[in-house]
């Protein structure tokens, strides 16, 4: 039976990468690559950066494969969700047919396959029409790299930790990490907060910005629309947490 390997690759740092991470890489017949586009290449040459740094099975394999954009128009954001991993498991369906028989294909993944990734869930659409395994390699998190970034705990002592997306951020009553925020509403949060913010992490061009959020909240706009034009894209995460 073929096997899928789904690797946490860490969150920009090509050092990031596991030894358990490593093995697995080498144990694929085929390393699929995800292509986002000319913005967004920087993603795929890290993946093969990674590849070229760790791959020494000489039997390997790559393959690029188009990402499917989903509709941010459609304002049902399940429904749109929905469509969009749809067209990705379309996608997937046709790259697992590169695997041979009793091979394995690896998914080089930012991060963490099991934080804010769906990869998995698109692998279990397949269920019903194909037959395979699937291995999880944990990743670091941009979480880790952010609090490693800023020197600081994740958590307080005996305190939850929170974990959502902008999209869903509401009144923070825990401390509150926050991923996938492209419509910065930390600007509608309390600014007695206080913000430990950054961007790229992990990579050289990582960003980081900490403070009271209404003394740093226009600067952390203005830096993100900077660097967003910049690079052509942006992946940025933030803890907020109420003052000791």
């Amino acid at each position: 039976m073929k096997t899928l390997l789904v690797v946490g690759i860490g969150a920009g740092n090509p050092e990031h990468i596991t030894i358990q991470a490593i093995n697995a890489l080498n144990r694929a017949d085929v390393l699929f690559i995800p292509d986002k586009g000319t913005n967004k290449a920087d993603l795929a040459d890290l993946r093969r950066e990674i590849i070229a740094r760790y791959v020494t099975n000489p039997a390997s394999q790559t393959l690029s494969y188009a990402v499917p954009k989903r509709d941010a128009a459609n304002p049902d954001y399940g429904a749109g969700v929905d469509d969009w991993h749809t067209a990705l498991a379309e996608r997937f369906s046709s790259l697992l047919e590169a695997v041979p028989a009793a091979g394995a294909g690896a998914f080089l993944v930012w991060g963490d396959p099991g934080l804010y990734d769906s990869t998995i869930r698109i692998l279990e659409r397949l269920r019903t029409s194909h037959e395979f395994d699937v291995e999880i390699i944990p990743g670091i998190t941009a979480v880790q790299a952010l609090t490693a970034a800023h020197g600081i705990a994740l958590n307080r002592i005996g305190e939850p930790v929170h974990i959502t997306t902008g999209r869903r951020l509401e009144k923070v009553t825990d401390d509150t990490v926050v991923m996938l925020d492209g419509q910065t509403a930390f600007t509608h949060a309390d600014p007695d907060l206080e913000i430990f913010w950054g961007a790229y992490l992990g990579t050289p061009d990582e960003i980081t910005i900490a403070g009271r959020l209404g003394d740093v909240s226009a600067k952390i706009i203005e830096t993100r629309k900077s660097a967003r034009a910049q690079h052509g894209w942006i992946m940025d995460t933030y803890l907020l947490r109420k003052p000791n």
